[in-house]
């Protein structure tokens, strides 16, 4: 199984999730650093929480799978202020 598959494997798990609150996400790429680039939909998109969600939930999850993703991060996450 390819690092992309483990990581699809992970999001399909915590879709149900994120569909509850009417968001989504979805594997844009893995990075040759070992940085898996996601990009969040729906009302993921534009929630203050998604950065937070992010990084508590959806990185754990997916390293947790892939051991040797080093970290995760939205091309469209709002920052934290």
């Amino acid at each position: 199984m390819t690092v992309e598959q483990k990581i699809e494997k992970a999001l399909e798990g915590l879709r149900p999730f994120l569909e509850a609150d009417q968001g989504d996400i979805t594997l844009v790429e893995v990075t040759k650093d070992k940085i898996a680039r996601v990009e969040l939909h729906g009302a993921c998109s534009t929630c203050q929480m998604s950065a937070m969600t992010l990084k508590a939930g959806v990185e754990e999850s997916i390293k947790r799978v892939a051991p040797e993703i080093i970290g995760i991060e939205a091309i469209n996450a709002l920052p934290v202020t």
